[in-house]
């Protein structure tokens, strides 16, 4: 199956920020939700979330997929909020065959974490369009992610949005609490660098990220909020188009850097 570039699904990468995002407006869940009435309407979702980080690669393969609250400490009416957004299991077997010969385990419990729903409730807020995601590898490094990406490219061909869900810039061990807090000068120089360079399409700088230094080291203490964008990055087309959607550091840690490819901004 073949498409045109203005048939084409894009591939995007959203910094997910803070779970709180689910319930709230702001510049960044505005943009997330400009994206979803740009372009061909997608039949399906493939979504890559940085809390779903495991010792193999997973496919969620049930019809109906559970909203699952990955995390603690956060307003009941957060735990509450469900996103009842159709699976399809048959995006999930295509998911495993073009991943083949790699093995990719159907999950049929799992479900859907916050690092999903968070953002397409802003996206697609009538959760009407399936959705199926994918694990991470923890056994892998970068470029076996961004190689993910590019074997799952065709999906975009296929009416299938790729999205990846993460931050560029996250280290929660630094999280600053106070509302007034500035970003720190690291988080603002290595988010200005991955945008760049994505801009740039500049790969191997991307895939070796530790290559920029100290400013990496704090962005990236562990990979599991980065890989996302490489998954997204590896489905790129040479004619797509770069949107940035939206940047910024908040709580002077967590950089909220999303982009599109091959969508244009609304």
């Amino acid at each position: 199956m073949s498409a045109s570039a203005t048939t084409r699904q894009p591939a995007i990468f959203y910094g997910h920020g803070s779970p709180m995002n689910t319930l709230g407006s702001n510049r960044h869940t505005e943009a997330w939700r400009r994206s979803g009435v740009v372009g061909p309407r997608p039949r399906a979702i493939l979504a890559i979330s940085a809390h779903w980080y495991l010792n193999e690669i997973a496919v969620t393969a049930m019809a109906r997929p559970r909203t699952i609250h990955d995390f603690y400490g956060f307003p009941a009416a957060l735990h509450a909020f469900d996103y009842p957004a159709p699976g399809d299991p048959a995006l999930a077997e295509r998911v495993r065959a073009l991943l083949a010969p790699l093995p990719v385990r159907t999950d049929h419990d799992r479900g859907l974490d916050h690092g999903t729903w968070s953002v397409l409730a802003h996206v697609y807020p009538a959760a009407d369009v399936p959705v199926v995601q994918l694990s991470l590898d923890a056994r892998h490094d970068t470029a076996f992610h961004y190689d993910l990406g590019r074997r799952l490219g065709a999906l975009r061909e296929e009416g299938v949005r790729i999205v990846g869900s993460g931050n560029a810039v996250h280290h929660l061990g630094l999280l600053a609490r106070r509302e007034d807090a500035l970003p720190y000068d690291w988080a603002l120089a290595f988010e200005a660098q991955v945008r760049d360079r994505v801009l740039r399409d500049e790969v191997a700088q991307l895939i070796d990220c530790q290559g920029f230094g100290e400013a990496a080291r704090l962005a990236v203490p562990t990979p599991e909020h980065y890989l996302p964008m490489l998954v997204v990055l590896g489905a790129r087309r040479p004619d797509d188009r770069v949107t940035i959607l939206t940047e910024g550091i908040e709580s002077g840690s967590i950089g909220m850097l999303s982009f599109a490819l091959g969508q244009a901004a609304a």
